[in-house]
């Protein structure tokens, strides 16, 4: 028995035998096979070599995948489908565009940016109508399905099969019993909660179903990055949903643990909807292994004037060469004149765009965001209370919002313009998951964004400097711990 026992803990002991040498071939891949900011890389060597073999499984679970290219290799090349935007590209160049919206002026360059980058297509002729609470938008939306002739497309990050998805589901079954084309698109990871059980009930009921990223052997999931954090509903090519709600009963403030679920979700009726179409459509033919991007019925536009907001569908995520969400906020930020209002449940911003802040902040722009007073995910939370000090420090307006769990993800700059959508104000935002927003520019709607920020208020607790030098040891411990591990966050 002593032998065999000898034998087993030699068996163990292998692994720790060469630790190290795992440790300096990782550390090898990391630094020059993978293109890493250097405070990541640095941060995952720390890692590595103060908790081997725990930061070793951290790695495997989060850390970059070194075939990440060959992952999203179709959908970079269906990303790559431009052809529309060579003229609104002509059009910013030669002022024509300018001329025909003054009021767009300060924003062209931004246009032309997304247009550029992102293959984003300006229209101008979209209503725009703002959800703050989630029972009023799952009815908006229930009731536009209702109206559905020809297609319902859903695609989110969290589906929960409780009473919402109840509802939702009851709506789905009976459309496509009326022969409307009924597709729903959900995260591997977000949706776990729902049986297979219930998807396969689904798809016998004439509804097509497809997981994105899915789990290993259905239930086990390697990975936490790369999700798609994406929340778009498209009803007949006609009206589009995006933000940040989820299907699930907390979305209605149906959970004791949050409360209220403060969200901020977009209708949108008029051009811009193709884009929401193009972008689920991407997503559905990756995950589906489907191209309906030669399905023109898709993507007619109407001609008719549903509004006058001009609006641009921007997506970013590991598949982009570029991040573009981020760079949105950051020009926006960069072009602020009198003010800027951020709401975020994680703020966990880059070094670019926490510099943009507080350049800002001193130079008289008035710089206010809020942020939740209650942790989903701590670590996240006291890494996020730690950047707020700087904004404080630098003389921004900083506020927790106390009615429960604010999650949504918005900046306005100038009261003029707004980026809104499913992406957060952090790193795992703005290169890790898959996120769309919408940039809208229109000054009135820009203002309905701001009303929103000023009612919350009411609610909320400002950080003062006073009040955030007065936190306690234990917070400033958990601060510490967390900055250090934001880059990984």
């Amino acid at each position: 028995m002593q032998l065999v026992w000898t034998q087993i803990m030699e068996i163990l002991s292998l692994p720790l035998k060469h630790l190290l040498i795992v440790n300096c071939i990782l550390s090898v891949v990391i630094i020059f096979f993978q293109r890493k900011n250097p405070t990541s890389v640095w941060t995952w060597l720390l890692v590595l070599y103060f908790v081997p073999i725990v930061g070793f499984i951290f790695y495997l679970l989060i850390g970059e995948d070194m075939h990440k290219r060959k992952m999203f290799r179709t959908k970079e090349v269906e990303d790559s489908i431009h052809e529309a935007i060579r003229g609104q590209e002509a059009s910013i160049r030669t002022k024509t565009l300018q001329a025909e919206h003054p009021e767009l002026k300060r924003y062209s360059d931004l246009i032309y940016y997304n247009l550029e980058s992102a293959g984003a297509m300006f229209t101008d002729n979209n209503s725009v109508r703002l959800f703050t609470d989630g029972n009023e938008k799952f009815n908006a939306l229930i009731e536009d399905m209702e109206k559905a002739t020809q297609s319902i497309h859903m695609q989110y990050y969290i589906i929960k099969d409780d009473v919402l998805f109840s509802r939702i589901k009851d709506v789905l079954v009976r459309k496509a019993g009326e022969g409307v084309e009924v597709r729903i698109l959900y995260d591997g990871m977000g949706g776990r909660f729902v049986k297979e059980k219930c998807w396969k009930e689904l798809r016998a009921k004439g509804i097509r179903t497809a997981v994105f990223f899915p789990a290993l052997l259905k239930r086990l999931h390697l990975r936490i990055n790369y999700r798609n954090h994406r929340k778009i509903v498209v009803i007949d090519g006609k009206t589009g949903y995006v933000g940040g709600f989820n299907v699930g009963k907390e979305y209605l403030g149906l959970d004791p643990k949050f409360g209220y679920w403060r969200d901020t979700h977009l209708r949108i009726c008029g051009d811009a909807v193709a884009g929401l179409q193009i972008r689920f459509v991407l997503d559905w033919n990756y995950a589906a292994r489907e191209n309906l991007l030669t399905e023109e019925k898709y993507f007619r536009l109407s001609g008719e004037r549903a509004g006058n907001a001009g609006v641009q569908i921007i997506s970013s995520g590991p598949d982009s060469q570029l991040q573009n969400i981020r760079n949105n906020y950051l020009r926006l930020i960069s072009k602020a004149e009198k003010s800027i209002y951020i709401q975020t449940p994680y703020f966990i911003p880059d070094e670019a765009i926490a510099n943009a802040l507080i350049v800002a902040a001193y130079s008289g722009v008035d710089v206010n965001i809020m942020i939740p007073c209650k942790p989903d995910h701590p670590f996240v939370y006291w890494a996020t209370y730690s950047y707020i000090g700087d904004m404080v420090t630098a003389g921004a307006k900083c506020y927790t919002y106390n009615n429960g769990f604010l999650h949504t993800k918005c900046l306005v700059a100038d009261e003029q313009v707004y980026c809104c959508g499913t992406a957060n104000m952090d790193i795992r935002s703005f290169k890790l998951n898959f996120e769309v927003n919408a940039v809208v520019y229109n000054e009135s709607e820009a203002q309905k964004m701001v009303d929103a920020f000023r009612e919350d208020l009411k609610v909320c607790r400002q950080i003062t400097k006073d009040v955030y030098a007065r936190r306690s040891l234990i917070i400033r411990f958990k601060e510490q711990i967390s900055r250090l591990l934001s880059p990984l966050l």
